[in-house]
Formats: C-alpha cells, sequence, structure tokens
C-alpha cells in the first residue's frame, strides 16, 4: 500500500488523473474500472483539460463502471450513466461501444449481475480501478456486512449511503433503495487500484479501512491486501491516520 498526501481535493485530483493518464499512456488500449461520486471528479476534470490540450487519447480504452442505481434509466440526471457522460465520456474520445455501466432497468437482478461479470472477463480483466470511500467504508456499492460479496449484484442501500447520496436528490426518499455494484472479488482482481479520498467526513471510514483489521464491516479495509494499492487522499481524509 502506498499513499499519496494532497494538501487539498484540486492537488489529489491531479494527482489520481497523473496516475490514470500513465496507464493510458503506457497501455493505450487499457481497461479502467471508473467511480462516481464526488470523489472523482476532480479526477475528471484534470483527464478533460489533457485530452483537450493533446496529451491523451482515448480511443482505444474500455472502461467498465463500478456501479448503477436501480430503477433509473441511463438517461435520468441522478443516473451514475448520466454522471460519467457529464463530467468525461462527453470531453474525450472515447469510443461509445467502449464504455460498460451496468442497466439500471434490468429486468432481472441475477442476470444482470453475471452478464456484467462476463463482459469485464472478456476484457481481460481491470488494469487500473478507480475507487473513492463512503463514510461507512463502503467501496463501489459494497456496504457493510458479514461477508464478502465476490461479483456484480443487487445491494440494498445502507441508511447511511442514502442519506449521503441525498444531496444529489430533492430528498432522501427520492434516492433509490437499491444498485448494481462490482463486487469486492472484481475490485481485488484489477491489477491496479487507486482510491481517491477528500474531506474530513472522509478521515474514520479512512481509519477503520487502512489502520484497522481486514473485515467485511469496514469493505475497503480488504485493499490492504492488494498487492498494488494506492491511495490519494488531502490532508483532512488522513487527519486521524
Amino acid at each position: 500500500m502506498r499513499i499519496i498526501r494532497a494538501t487539498n481535493p484540486t492537488e489529489a485530483g491531479r494527482h489520481t488523473a497523473t496516475i490514470i493518464a500513465s496507464q493510458v499512456t503506457l497501455k493505450p488500449d487499457s481497461v479502467l474500472g471508473l467511480a462516481t461520486g464526488s470523489s472523482p471528479i476532480e479526477t475528471y476534470k484534470y483527464l478533460v483539460e489533457w485530452y483537450k490540450q493533446g496529451n491523451l487519447d482515448f480511443s482505444q480504452v474500455y472502461t467498465v463502471n463500478l456501479d448503477e442505481y436501480i430503477g433509473l434509466p441511463a438517461d435520468h440526471e441522478q443516473s451514475y450513466a448520466r454522471f460519467m457522460y457529464n463530467h468525461l465520456f462527453d470531453h474525450i474520445n472515447i469510443r461509445p461501444d467502449h464504455v460498460y455501466i451496468p442497466n439500471g432497468l434490468a429486468p432481472e437482478n441475477a442476470a444482470e449481475g453475471a452478464r456484467y461479470d462476463g463482459i469485464i472477463k472478456d476484457l481481460g480483466g481491470v488494469d487500473l480501478q478507480l475507487l473513492g470511500i463512503g463514510t461507512n467504508g463502503h467501496i463501489g456499492f459494497n456496504e457493510p456486512g458479514e461477508a464478502f460479496i465476490t461479483g456484480t449484484h443487487c445491494v440494498d442501500l445502507s441508511e447511511a449511503t442514502i442519506l449521503a447520496n441525498s444531496r444529489f436528490f430533492e430528498s432522501a426518499d427520492m434516492v433509490p433503495k437499491q444498485a448494481y455494484s462490482v463486487g469486492v472479488q472484481t475490485i481485488m482482481q484489477a491489477k491496479r487500484v487507486v482510491m481517491v479520498a477528500t474531506g474530513k467526513n472522509k478521515a474514520s471510514a479512512i481509519r477503520d479501512a487502512f489502520c484497522g483489521p481486514v473485515t467485511p464491516k469496514v469493505p475497503a479495509s480488504i485493499l490492504q491486501l492488494h498487492p498494488d494499492f494506492v491511495l490519494v487522499a488531502d490532508e483532512e481524509a488522513l487527519s486521524l491516520m
């Protein structure tokens, strides 16, 4: 495990974007596992800026997103598909048929999980997985529980997650109660994992994940066992380490 300390969220985003840009430069057909939420927004800003400057080419890149709300169509303003197009895909030269996101309107949960896991397998796995971390230590939508879930699956979102995500909706009642999430096994099988975390509200989760035992009650703690894991965090997020 390697920790990169940043002074603020903007610097954390730049450090994280540099790691992703290096991956794409060294392997133009990289498979990138991508995350949504507030943590990676600065990272995506830098990637878009560097693409527009002519320093990055995404034409051969494949992406697989970590998660998607169940019940929201891809064009819904709060879907994670829409988030990715707003913050990244609409602004770079990635091919639409190289973008993979779980289908929030799939008729059968187990079948959608199997389909998505099959896509990742057919791509040869993830070269670099980008992660954020929830205030309860979740990664993707892998919530605290009694066991680590392996494959892509339907998740009943915790009250803490619903409350945290309610800032993007008119109220907490509008937040979907379920989501698809890539499983912990798939995350751990990525060749490299990079987590970006910023803000004081992430400090407890960071401490519990990386200064405590490996436990499914803190899903991110399993990253202690990954052979190539990088944590990029600002001073506030690292304040309890």
